[in-house]
Protein backbone atom coordinates (compact mmCIF):
# COMPACT_ATOMS: atom_id res chain seq x y z
CA UNK A 1 0.00 0.00 0.00
CA UNK A 2 3.19 2.21 -1.01
CA UNK A 3 0.31 4.75 -3.06
CA UNK A 4 -2.07 4.85 0.11
CA UNK A 5 -0.37 8.09 1.05
CA UNK A 6 -0.60 9.32 -2.56
CA UNK A 7 -4.41 8.30 -2.84
CA UNK A 8 -4.94 10.52 0.21
CA UNK A 9 -3.15 13.23 -0.89
CA UNK A 10 -4.69 13.45 -3.81
CA UNK A 11 -8.32 13.05 -1.93
CA UNK A 12 -7.65 15.74 0.00
CA UNK A 13 -6.67 18.10 -2.84
CA UNK A 14 -9.45 17.38 -4.76
CA UNK A 15 -11.68 18.09 -1.89
CA UNK A 16 -10.01 21.37 -1.23
CA UNK A 17 -10.16 22.21 -5.30
CA UNK A 18 -13.49 21.36 -5.69
CA UNK A 19 -14.38 24.85 -3.45
CA UNK A 20 -11.87 26.87 -5.40
CA UNK A 21 -13.21 25.48 -9.16
CA UNK A 22 -16.71 25.95 -7.96
CA UNK A 23 -16.27 29.92 -6.82
CA UNK A 24 -14.26 30.19 -10.51
CA UNK A 25 -17.54 28.54 -12.13
CA UNK A 26 -20.22 30.83 -10.60
CA UNK A 27 -17.90 33.92 -11.69
CA UNK A 28 -16.98 32.86 -14.63
CA UNK A 29 -20.07 34.67 -17.26
CA UNK A 30 -19.64 34.83 -20.81
CA UNK A 31 -19.52 38.63 -22.85
CA UNK A 32 -21.81 37.45 -25.81
CA UNK A 33 -24.55 36.28 -23.91
CA UNK A 34 -24.58 37.10 -20.27
CA UNK A 35 -28.44 36.29 -19.16
CA UNK A 36 -28.21 32.37 -20.87
CA UNK A 37 -25.01 32.59 -19.11
CA UNK A 38 -25.99 33.62 -15.95
CA UNK A 39 -28.82 30.84 -15.99
CA UNK A 40 -26.63 28.57 -16.47
CA UNK A 41 -23.56 29.68 -14.14
CA UNK A 42 -26.65 29.59 -11.27
CA UNK A 43 -27.22 25.89 -12.50
CA UNK A 44 -23.62 24.94 -11.96
CA UNK A 45 -23.67 26.83 -8.51
CA UNK A 46 -26.49 25.05 -7.26
CA UNK A 47 -25.62 21.58 -8.55
CA UNK A 48 -21.76 22.15 -6.52
CA UNK A 49 -23.25 22.98 -3.90
CA UNK A 50 -25.02 19.77 -3.19
CA UNK A 51 -20.98 18.54 -3.23
CA UNK A 52 -20.84 20.00 0.26
CA UNK A 53 -21.34 16.39 1.55
CA UNK A 54 -19.06 14.69 -1.20
CA UNK A 55 -20.35 11.34 -0.81
CA UNK A 56 -19.86 9.19 -4.19
CA UNK A 57 -23.78 9.50 -5.03
CA UNK A 58 -23.40 13.18 -4.28
CA UNK A 59 -20.78 13.20 -7.11
CA UNK A 60 -22.62 10.90 -9.51
CA UNK A 61 -25.86 13.30 -9.13
CA UNK A 62 -23.45 16.55 -9.49
CA UNK A 63 -22.19 14.61 -12.97
CA UNK A 64 -25.71 13.96 -14.03
CA UNK A 65 -27.08 17.15 -13.43
CA UNK A 66 -23.60 18.42 -15.43
CA UNK A 67 -24.42 16.44 -17.83
CA UNK A 68 -28.18 17.94 -18.58
CA UNK A 69 -26.60 21.84 -18.09
CA UNK A 70 -24.35 20.58 -21.23
CA UNK A 71 -26.75 19.46 -23.48
CA UNK A 72 -29.18 22.32 -22.28
CA UNK A 73 -25.82 24.77 -23.21
CA UNK A 74 -24.00 22.64 -25.82
CA UNK A 75 -21.58 25.37 -27.11
CA UNK A 76 -20.84 25.91 -23.51
CA UNK A 77 -17.54 25.19 -22.12
CA UNK A 78 -18.02 25.42 -18.26
CA UNK A 79 -20.21 22.35 -17.98
CA UNK A 80 -18.21 20.50 -19.96
CA UNK A 81 -15.13 21.64 -17.77
CA UNK A 82 -17.42 20.51 -14.73
CA UNK A 83 -18.43 17.15 -15.95
CA UNK A 84 -14.89 16.16 -16.35
CA UNK A 85 -13.47 17.97 -13.36
CA UNK A 86 -16.24 16.46 -10.89
CA UNK A 87 -15.80 12.61 -13.21
CA UNK A 88 -12.15 12.95 -12.50
CA UNK A 89 -12.50 13.63 -8.18
CA UNK A 90 -15.00 10.79 -8.19
CA UNK A 91 -12.79 8.38 -9.94
CA UNK A 92 -9.89 9.16 -7.91
CA UNK A 93 -11.79 8.85 -4.59
CA UNK A 94 -13.05 5.75 -5.97
CA UNK A 95 -10.64 4.31 -8.26
CA UNK A 96 -11.87 1.08 -8.34
CA UNK A 97 -16.05 1.53 -8.34
CA UNK A 98 -18.20 -0.04 -10.89
CA UNK A 99 -18.58 3.53 -13.09
CA UNK A 100 -14.99 4.56 -12.74
CA UNK A 101 -14.23 2.99 -16.18
CA UNK A 102 -17.11 4.77 -18.03
CA UNK A 103 -16.38 8.27 -16.18
CA UNK A 104 -13.04 7.96 -17.43
CA UNK A 105 -13.51 7.26 -21.10
CA UNK A 106 -16.48 9.85 -21.17
CA UNK A 107 -13.96 12.36 -19.43
CA UNK A 108 -11.56 11.78 -22.33
CA UNK A 109 -14.47 12.07 -25.11
CA UNK A 110 -14.77 15.30 -23.36
CA UNK A 111 -11.80 16.61 -22.85
CA UNK A 112 -11.12 16.06 -26.82
CA UNK A 113 -14.86 17.74 -27.21
CA UNK A 114 -12.92 20.94 -25.17
CA UNK A 115 -9.79 20.80 -27.65
CA UNK A 116 -11.53 21.76 -30.55
CA UNK A 117 -14.05 24.22 -29.11
CA UNK A 118 -12.49 27.75 -30.06
CA UNK A 119 -13.03 29.74 -26.42
CA UNK A 120 -11.25 26.71 -24.12
CA UNK A 121 -8.49 27.50 -22.19
CA UNK A 122 -5.84 25.44 -23.32
CA UNK A 123 -4.47 25.46 -19.81
CA UNK A 124 -7.41 24.17 -17.81
CA UNK A 125 -7.34 21.43 -20.59
CA UNK A 126 -3.93 20.08 -19.83
CA UNK A 127 -4.86 20.66 -16.19
CA UNK A 128 -7.83 17.82 -16.65
CA UNK A 129 -5.64 15.48 -19.20
CA UNK A 130 -2.55 15.52 -16.65
CA UNK A 131 -5.21 14.67 -13.95
CA UNK A 132 -7.09 11.86 -16.05
CA UNK A 133 -3.57 10.73 -16.16
CA UNK A 134 -3.08 10.93 -12.51
CA UNK A 135 -6.26 9.32 -11.49
CA UNK A 136 -4.93 6.36 -13.98
CA UNK A 137 -1.71 6.07 -12.06
CA UNK A 138 -4.01 5.55 -8.29
CA UNK A 139 -5.78 3.26 -10.07
CA UNK A 140 -2.74 0.99 -10.74
CA UNK A 141 0.47 2.28 -9.44
CA UNK A 142 2.43 -0.43 -10.12
CA UNK A 143 0.97 -0.98 -13.70
CA UNK A 144 0.57 2.83 -14.28
CA UNK A 145 3.02 4.52 -12.29
CA UNK A 146 5.83 4.34 -15.48
CA UNK A 147 3.79 4.99 -17.78
CA UNK A 148 1.34 8.05 -17.20
CA UNK A 149 4.43 9.43 -14.88
CA UNK A 150 5.55 12.09 -17.51
CA UNK A 151 2.17 12.68 -18.83
CA UNK A 152 0.95 14.08 -15.96
CA UNK A 153 4.28 15.96 -15.49
CA UNK A 154 3.86 17.43 -18.94
CA UNK A 155 0.61 18.51 -18.68
CA UNK A 156 0.98 20.65 -15.21
CA UNK A 157 4.00 21.91 -16.66
CA UNK A 158 2.68 23.35 -19.77
CA UNK A 159 -0.95 24.24 -17.77
CA UNK A 160 1.62 26.40 -15.71
CA UNK A 161 3.45 27.69 -18.63
CA UNK A 162 0.22 28.29 -20.33
CA UNK A 163 -1.24 30.22 -17.36
CA UNK A 164 0.84 30.42 -13.94
CA UNK A 165 -2.23 31.49 -11.98
CA UNK A 166 -4.05 28.39 -12.91
CA UNK A 167 -4.52 27.33 -9.16
CA UNK A 168 -6.00 23.64 -10.13
CA UNK A 169 -3.03 23.25 -11.93
CA UNK A 170 -0.49 24.37 -9.24
CA UNK A 171 -2.37 22.08 -6.22
CA UNK A 172 -2.43 18.95 -8.28
CA UNK A 173 1.09 19.31 -9.50
CA UNK A 174 1.98 19.44 -5.87
CA UNK A 175 -0.44 16.81 -4.74
CA UNK A 176 1.27 14.96 -7.14
CA UNK A 177 5.21 15.67 -6.49
CA UNK A 178 3.73 14.78 -2.96
CA UNK A 179 2.53 11.34 -3.89
CA UNK A 180 5.65 10.30 -5.56
CA UNK A 181 7.74 11.91 -2.76
CA UNK A 182 6.12 9.46 -0.02
CA UNK A 183 5.89 6.75 -2.82
CA UNK A 184 9.90 6.13 -3.04
CA UNK A 185 10.33 6.70 0.53
CA UNK A 186 8.31 3.49 1.06
CA UNK A 187 9.75 1.89 -1.42
CA UNK A 188 13.18 2.36 0.47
Amino acid sequence: MKFQTFKNSVLAVALFVMASVSIRAQQSITADAPARSLSMQALIGQSLAKLQQPTPEAFLNCIAEMKRIDAMFPDSIQPKYQTALQSLYYSVMNPHAPQTENLLAETEQTITKMEQMKNADPSDICTLRGFLYMVRIVQNPAQNGQRYYMDVMQNYEKALKLNPDNQLAKQLQEKFFEGMNNASLNDK
